[in-house]
């Protein structure tokens, strides 16, 4: 089967994510990198896209030369994917879908509600991919858990707890170091700090994984770093649509976690445990049994977590083949498969709702609030 072709925008040399979008789009032999907006320096990314085996003609400057190059050609891009601040995610994922490409973005799709459910209508009206890079939920265990939910093996699911903490920005250095400044900038990370970088992926995993989506929600906000104008530490208490009660904690400077990323899952006949530092496992534990570990790449398992899994008992798949697993879903839809639960569009419209309802309930202290977009109100 031929490569599809991909595109990449930001994610360039120095990026934390961008390779871990190279390595997962190729992982499988579905995407070739053929075109690339890698760095806000023009000259620096077209040099680098260049090393990495770019056309000279596809290497380009930034994101709008990389747009007008790329939609008049007969071979036009399969996929592009925006890996820049969540400023600009807006702007050049609604340009791309327009223009009649399949979009992959970066977390948070949007800075604002409103972007998001534009984004939702035009990725309906054009009919290409949106999708948002939620690939915690693409760990092949973490598609096990969810398949667990829904055979029922934990009944009716009573209270999930999630987290997304470390202590990485705990020191306060934000001034002199770029990677973290932005984090805490409202013009470029938008009306939320941690709970829209790190939180949002805790929340969506809590909806993946029970198949229910977050109704009403309560939060407490704190910045810690006396300079940082957006909140470093976020409790939310949440409940969901089938009465399930949530619980998450999101910060960043917990010192001693290192990653920080775990759920716990407890119905009515059993609860189960995942942590993203140790991917392979479940912790599992019957009504009144034993708890068991159930591990990857073992007999048993469900389909879904197979078809995601590519090493042998006990070696780690970790965060790049995570993020190979996504474009394994991706490729799949682009050539008009069936393919397993995608991250789209309208998921980036719930996190962003749940951001600002978060932002509005921590500034009324704690107060309840509709977590919901407005378009899917009752």
């Amino acid at each position: 089967m031929n490569r599809l072709t991909w595109g990449m925008i930001g994610g360039g040399e120095g990026s934390q994510i961008g390779p871990a979008h190279r390595l997962g789009a190729m992982a499988d032999g579905n995407f070739a990198l053929t075109a690339g907006a890698l760095d806000v320096d023009a000259a620096k990314g077209k040099a680098y896209a260049e090393r990495l085996g770019v056309a000279s003609d596809r290497a380009y400057g930034n994101w709008q030369e990389m747009l007008e190059g790329e939609k008049g050609r007969t071979d036009k891009l399969d996929l592009v994917t925006v890996a820049t601040p969540n400023n600009t995610h807006f702007e050049i994922t609604k340009a791309f879908l327009e223009a009649g490409f399949h979009v992959l973005c970066e977390k948070p799709m949007t800075m604002t509600v409103e972007e998001g459910e534009e984004i939702v209508r035009i990725a309906a009206e054009t009919g290409k991919i949106c999708a948002v890079n939620y690939c915690y939920s693409a760990y092949p265990m973490v598609r096990e858990m969810r398949e667990m939910v829904r055979r029922g093996d934990l009944g009716k699911i009573r209270t999930v707890v999630t987290n997304f903490s470390h202590g990485h920005h705990a020191t306060g250095d934000d001034a002199e170091n770029p990677r973290v400044r932005w984090r805490y900038d409202p013009a470029m990370a938008g009306v939320s700090g941690q709970m829209a970088d790190c939180g949002i992926h805790a929340l969506h995993l809590a909806s993946f994984i029970t198949g229910d989506e977050v109704r009403t929600l309560s939060a407490d906000f704190a910045s810690t770093v006396s300079a940082r104008v957006l909140e470093d530490d976020a409790m939310v208490n949440f409940r969901m649509e089938g009465g399930t009660v949530g619980r998450l904690w999101s910060s960043t400077i917990a010192i001693g976690r290192m990653h920080g990323l775990d759920i716990q899952v407890f119905g009515e006949l059993g609860g189960m445990r995942w942590a993203s530092e140790q991917p392979n496992q479940i912790h599992y534990t019957r009504l009144n049994g034993r708890t068991e570990i159930i591990e990857k790449g073992e007999a048993g398992l469900s389909d879904e977590a197979g078809r995601l899994s590519r090493v042998a008992i006990a070696h780690p798949e970790g965060f790049p083949l995570a993020v190979a697993n996504i474009y394994v879903d991706l490729a799949a839809r682009i050539r008009g498969q069936a393919a397993g639960d995608l991250p789209l569009a309208v998921d980036g419209l719930r996190s962003m709702a749940a951001v600002y309802a978060a932002v509005d309930s921590a500034e009324q202290n704690g107060a309840w609030v509709d977590a919901r977009p407005p378009s899917m109100r009752d």
